[in-house]
């Protein structure tokens, strides 16, 4: 099981606001796409999730320090690192990086729904089996 996994992000002018640096909102962006690859490295296909089980992954709290900010055409690591997964949740601690200087730091939690009444539902026992056979 992967407990720590990062991507790669390339700031674009689409990204930054009116003063130059990146909106605060995309941060969020970045890391939901960070959580989205570390669960397709896992081999979780999100779609086929939700069609065939009818379960999907939704946040349910984030807590973000802004540290520093990202500019234009700043490469950033964005990561993310298993700290808990009990029931229906999944708990993240989240970073993004420029180099060695640490611009945010954060933690996101996430849970397992219901595709269509939209409530909790145990994560299924099949799905981390590697994580939980480790713990």
């Amino acid at each position: 099981m992967i407990h720590k996994y990062q991507i790669p992000v390339r700031i674009y002018w689409e990204d930054t606001d009116a003063g130059g640096v990146v909106f605060y909102a995309n941060y969020l962006k970045y890391m939901e796409r960070c959580r989205t690859d570390w669960l397709r490295a896992l081999g979780v296909d999100q779609g086929r999730l939700r069609r065939e089980r009818g379960l999907q992954f939704a946040v349910v709290s984030v807590t973000v320090d802004f540290l520093r900010p990202a500019v234009l055409d700043d490469e950033i690591i964005v990561t993310a690192e298993l700290v808990s997964m009990s029931g229906a949740t999944i708990s993240f601690k989240q970073t993004i990086w420029r180099g060695d200087v640490q611009l945010i730091d954060a933690g996101t939690r996430v849970a397992c729904i219901d595709s269509g009444a939209l409530k909790p539902r145990a994560i299924p026992k099949d799905l981390f089996v590697e994580w939980r056979d480790g713990q």
